[in-house]
Formats: structure tokens, sequence, C-alpha cells
């Protein structure tokens, strides 16, 4: 067997396989809905990966911090235009599917699988990228999850910012 004719069968089979993992849908599956679906567990897995740092210390504050964030994150989503609404549940999608994951990140595993370094890796060669579309898809979670985060008072302690107070005349 010719080294060529190898390769192309090797790819082949790879892509047979993805195909076929990507159509694969048992019975549980939820609602293909995007307003059905919030991304919650996705976005729990790339909050502290993107908030390293920014997050409590303490396990049960931290807990809350997520939690109060992932509620922001569907708050701020709501509050979108409807095309970047469609453009992000498409991403979020991608992300959530194994030929997406393909195609974004080389890699078949599901993001809820991956290490914190593994993840921040994949980051930081979208934020890298020389297609714009992956620069924009990391600019795009990146501002989601930071905007979210930083919308909620109880947050801005970290940051030594204090509410300005209104003058009663």
């Amino acid at each position: 067997m010719k080294r060529r004719t190898f390769l192309m069968s090797a790819f082949a089979g790879t892509a047979a396989l993805a195909l076929g993992v990507n159509l694969y849908s048992p019975e549980f599956s939820l609602p293909e809905d995007s307003e059905a679906k919030d991304y919650r567990l996705l976005f729990s897995v790339l909050l502290p990966v993107i908030l390293d740092g920014a997050l409590p210390d303490v396990t049960t504050h931290k807990l809350a911090a997520q939690n109060r964030t992932l509620d922001a994150i569907k708050q701020s989503i709501a509050v979108l235009p409807d095309e970047q609404q469609t453009e992000l549940f498409e991403l979020l999608d991608m992300l959530e599917n194994r030929l997406g994951l393909l195609v974004l990140t080389s890699s078949m595993t599901p993001l809820l699988m991956r290490s914190p370094a593994e993840l921040t890796d994949m980051l930081e060669t979208w934020r890298h990228s020389y297609f714009a579309l992956l620069q924009t898809a990391y600019l795009g979670l990146r501002e989601l999850i930071m905007a979210s985060f930083y919308a909620c008072p109880e947050h801005w302690n970290r940051l030594h910012y204090a509410k300005p107070e209104l003058f009663k005349s």
C-alpha cells in the first residue's frame, strides 16, 4: 500500500467516524431549541478558565460566584440583538457538538472532559489564531463571561470599586 493511499484512507475513515458520531442522537437527548437550552454546563466549564484569579478562593464562595455569573450570562444573552444571539448560539452548538469541536479545536474530546490547562491552551490558540473567526469567538466568549461576572455588584470589591453614592438635596 502506498503512503498516500494509506493517509487518504485514514483521513476518510476519521471523517466518516466523526460524521457518524455527530449524527448519532440517543433517545434521551434534550430539545434542540436554542431558547430551551441555556448552555449552563458549557459555561460552567469555561468560567474557571476565563475568570482565573478573579473567583474567590473559598469553595462555597466560588460556587456561589459561578452560579451568580451563570445567571448573569443568561440575562446578558437575553438582551443581545437577535443577530448576535444567533451567532453565539451557533458557536455554543458547535462547542457542544463533536464535529464542531473537531473543526474548532482539532479534537473531538468534549470540553467537559478537558483539563483546565487544555482549555486554556485552546482559548489561547483561538486568541492568537490567524483566522479572524476564531479570534472573534474567543473575544465574544471572554467578553460575555467577564461582563456578566463584573455586572454583579458583589464582585466589585475585588476591583476595589464602590458604587457611587447619589447626593440628596
